[in-house]
Formats: structure tokens, C-alpha cells, sequence
């Protein structure tokens, strides 16, 4: 009788080895959106030739952490791109925070307070004078945020900052102009999932690595504190999902519902976390379809 436990790990590894056999696919232009070597953006235009096509704006993963940077998601960008979508990639500023020493932490930290945050909202602020410039087959009217993974939080973070509490430094006085978000196996709800033990404790070392900073930092941070949105928002969710494990965006939707919002949620049988973005998965043509849904 086989190992159910072994033959998902085989599968898991598979499903990554597979989704990061791509070549890393070069961008048709990029552009910086501040003065720190991580603050850029690169840029692909549709490939069909669109004009005023939708603009995917995409986060990367990686648990906010320096070694994993924008590269890894740019053949799912040029998946995006060959689907008529005009795409924006970027990148921020992760790993070893500069507000608060990080001790008794053993490998790559966890994001930096505040300047994680400082760059996804400049990014986003900046996009359509950016797309504007270096875009122009990009209607910025019809913005969707996408992320995978930790990138998935900022992606619904980003759509949430006019909810902010007062005194946000990020906080919008209104709604961002966006058609939606589709946050892709996202790591959202980080008191459960610190309590899951997702990604080595990531989600406190996001916001200082002292338990008191994470409690005081989190209603700036955590998606489901951050509810109602206004925003038309959709998770996409594999099943199999190990890495960020299905509970989180079932508890999201949850707190979504809790607070008179309904958020899609389209969860993937025998689906892993890399799929979601593997050109060459069934899972990705899902994923697109539902920014689809949101863009036109």
C-alpha cells in the first residue's frame, strides 16, 4: 500500500520542479518608481498586440524574504501578457528588517517594517504615470492586483488601504481605483497562520519579530483585519496546498462574510501551490480566467 504522506510530497515536489523549469522571461521594458535598487517595475506588453488592455499588477512570494525576488513569477507574466493582458511585475523590498534587531532567528527574515509596505503602496501610487509612460497599450482604468503566496497578502492589502486605521502612513481616503483583487494562494490571516506554523514564522518577523510588535503592528498588516473592502476580491486556492495550507483562505472568506462581504473563492482539487502559477498547468489557465472575470 502506498504512503498517501510520500506520494504528496512526490507530488509537491513535481508540481515546483515543474513551475520553476521555465526560463525566466525577460520584460519589454522596466522602470524604477523609487531611488532603492528593489524599488522597479518591469513591464510586459500584451503580446496580440491589444490596446487599452487591462493592467495586471503582480506581487511575487517568497515569504517576503530576500532570497526570493520578482524572477520567479516572470514566465507567469508572460503567461498574463500572451492572454492579452498588459503586465506590471514588481518588486519591494524584503528580508532582514532595519526598524528592530531580529535575534534568534535562523535563516532569511521575514520582510521589512515599514519598507515592505512603503514600497507596495509607492508602486502602486506611482503605476499610472509609470504605465502611462513605459505602458501605453495599458488602460489603468481597469487595474487588477494579483500576488501569489505572501505576495497574495500585499495583494489585498493593497486593495485595502483606504480601511486602514487612522494615522496609516499607507492609507488612501478612498477605494484604490482597481476592478479587483486575485490573491493567489494567499497568505492571508496571520494569527492562524502562525498558529499552522506557515512558512517558519514569517508572518511575525514580517512585523518585527517581537510578539508585542506583531500584535500592535498586525491591524496595519493582516488581511482579515482589514474587511470590508469595497473591492471585488477573489482567492484562488489550490487543495493540496501545503505551503499555505487551504485553511487560511477558507478563514479569510470567512471573516469576508462576517463583515457583509462576499469574497469569490475558487479552491483547486489536486492543486499545490506552484500550479497556480505554472504556465504549463490547467491551474494558471484558472487563475487567468478569473482576472479575466474582474478585468473585462
Amino acid at each position: 500500500m502506498s504512503d498517501p504522506d510520500k506520494s504528496g510530497a512526490t507530488r509537491e515536489e513535481a508540481e515546483e520542479a515543474s513551475a520553476f523549469s521555465h526560463p525566466a522571461v525577460p520584460p519589454d521594458v522596466s522602470a524604477a518608481y523609487g531611488d532603492h535598487p528593489d524599488q522597479i517595475v518591469d513591464f510586459y506588453a500584451p503580446r496580440d498586440g491589444s490596446t487599452a488592455a487591462p493592467l495586471v499588477v503582480v506581487l511575487h512570494g517568497g515569504a517576503w524574504r530576500a532570497p526570493y525576488d520578482r524572477q520567479y513569477l516572470t514566465p507567469f507574466c508572460d503567461f498574463l501578457a500572451r492572454r492579452g493582458f498588459a503586465v506590471a511585475n514588481v518588486e519591494y523590498r524584503r528580508g532582514p528588517g532595519t526598524a528592530v534587531p531580529h535575534q534568534g532567528v535562523e535563516g532569511p527574515v521575514a520582510g521589512r517594517w515599514p519598507e515592505t509596505f512603503d514600497d507596495v503602496a509607492a508602486a502602486l501610487d506611482a503605476m499610472p504615470a509609470l504605465a502611462a509612460a513605459h505602458l501605453p497599450s495599458a488602460d489603468p482604468r481597469r487595474t487588477i492586483v494579483t500576488g501569489h503566496s505572501a505576495g497574495g497578502q500585499l495583494a489585498l492589502w493593497a486593495g485595502a488601504r483606504h480601511v486602514l486605521p487612522e494615522g496609516a502612513p499607507w492609507r488612501t481616503p478612498d477605494s484604490a481605483a482597481l476592478r479587483g483583487v486575485v490573491a493567489i494562494a494567499p497568505l492571508a490571516g496571520f494569527v492562524l497562520a502562525e498558529e499552522l506554523g506557515v512558512c517558519g514564522g514569517a508572518c511575525v518577523q514580517l512585523l518585527g519579530s517581537m510578539r508585542e510588535l506583531f500584535d500592535e503592528r498586525r491591524p496595519y498588516a493582516d488581511p482579515v483585519e482589514l474587511l470590508p473592502t469595497g473591492v471585488a476580491t477573489t482567492v484562488v486556492q489550490g487543495r493540496t496546498d501545503t505551503t499555505i495550507p487551504v485553511e487560511l483562505a477558507e478563514a479569510y472568506a470567512d471573516a469576508a462574510a462576517k463583515a457583509g462581504e462576499v469574497v469569490g473563492v475558487t479552491f483547486l482539487e489536486e492543486v499545490g501551490h506552484f500550479p497556480v502559477i505554472d504556465p504549463a498547468a490547467d491551474a494558471c489557465a484558472v487563475v487567468a480566467e478569473e482576472i479575466a472575470q474582474l478585468a473585462w
